[in-house]
């Protein structure tokens, strides 16, 4: 018997951090305004950990996309002028993203560890 509690501890452990991880998943919001995402300038480079969450947000008037053009996925969101937009990022990797409607000057880096 005093050799299975351990063993059985271990499990439960083992099981409640099963559980509880996709609570420790976080949400990254990126705004989406005209023509930039994040803030005017130079193309901002997002960073999140994989299993997050990143939800790009609609500000401005004009429409936009998010599209990743160079990446370990591609996803596409459709062109809309207010909303959001969300996906979560399960593969590590550096991802390059446009709205395809304001090329070349709307452009982001997203990298996901």
């Amino acid at each position: 018997m005093r050799k299975l509690l351990p063993l059985v501890l271990l499990a439960a452990l083992a099981a409640t951090l099963l559980i509880a991880a996709p609570a420790l998943s976080k949400r990254k919001s990126v705004e989406v305004d005209d023509n930039y995402f994040v803030r005017k300038g130079s193309p901002p480079t997002v960073t999140v950990k994989r299993g997050d969450t990143v939800k790009w947000e609609w500000e401005g008037r004009n429409p936009h996309n998010v599209t990743v053009t160079r990446g370990p996925v591609k996803f596409h969101s459709r062109t809309q002028r207010s909303g959001d937009y969300s996906k979560k990022m399960t593969r590590s990797g550096t991802y390059k993203i446009v709205c395809t409607i304001h090329l070349p000057n709307m452009r982001m880096t997203l990298r996901v560890r």
